[in-house]
């Protein structure tokens, strides 16, 4: 499995190796051993969720107030979108910077989100599906949302396209407005909680 670091710190991209025969193929789409290298803690699996979107819809800027946050391991096992991880982190030297990373059915790549990045994708084709293991379950009143049309935030998204939102993403603030009410989650409160969680692996490895 490949792993490369994203521009925003404690996001990664995931690429497995397939093996293919005339039956079809085999492949491991996640490795616990992988992620912890690369974060320094094993992912914590409170939930899995599961979305089909038919092309064009857009979902997302979704985020989770932090301590505790919701870490995202995703991939996309049927279709393709383009997943984009924004760091709304106040304080961090990358705020506001997004990357993007086409999720599909071909290349089978995974994108792991550390707690407190924003998180959406758009589908490029009908029953596109995405699958999250999520580090904590749902929790509505601790979860928030930016819309993913804000210019300031710069998606790359793609052209010629009429995005089909939920109206709670529609309705949701801009990152500007999400920053002053309060309700981003702060760079040190999430570096805090990342150390928290290696500070609890490294000793568990000690035993």
């Amino acid at each position: 499995m490949q792993v490369r670091e994203l521009a925003v710190p404690g996001a990664f991209e995931f690429t497995p190796k397939q093996h293919g025969d005339d039956r079809g193929l085999f492949l491991e789409w996640f490795k616990v051993d992988a992620l912890q290298t690369a974060t320094g803690h094993p992912l914590t699996l409170a939930q899995a969720n599961l979305s089909v979107s038919r092309a064009g819809t857009l979902r997302g800027v979704h985020f989770a107030d932090v301590p505790p946050g919701q870490a995202k391991y995703v991939t996309c096992p049927a279709g393709a979108v383009l997943d984009y991880i924004v760091d709304i982190r106040v304080g961090s030297p990358t705020f506001g910077v997004t990357d993007v990373v086409r999720l599909d059915s071909v290349d089978r790549r995974a994108v792991y989100l550390s707690e407190g990045l924003g998180h959406a994708f758009v589908a490029l084709e009908d029953g596109s599906t995405l699958t999250y293991l999520c580090s904590t379950g749902y929790s509505p009143g601790r979860e928030h949302g930016i819309n993913p049309l804000d210019p300031a935030l710069g998606l790359a998204l793609p052209e010629g396209i009429d995005f089909v939102l939920s109206d709670k993403d529609t309705a949701a603030p801009t990152l500007a407005q999400a920053e002053a009410d309060g309700l981003l989650p702060t760079w040190d409160a999430c570096r805090g909680y990342v150390a928290q969680l290696a500070n609890a692996a490294a000793a568990a490895d000690r035993g």
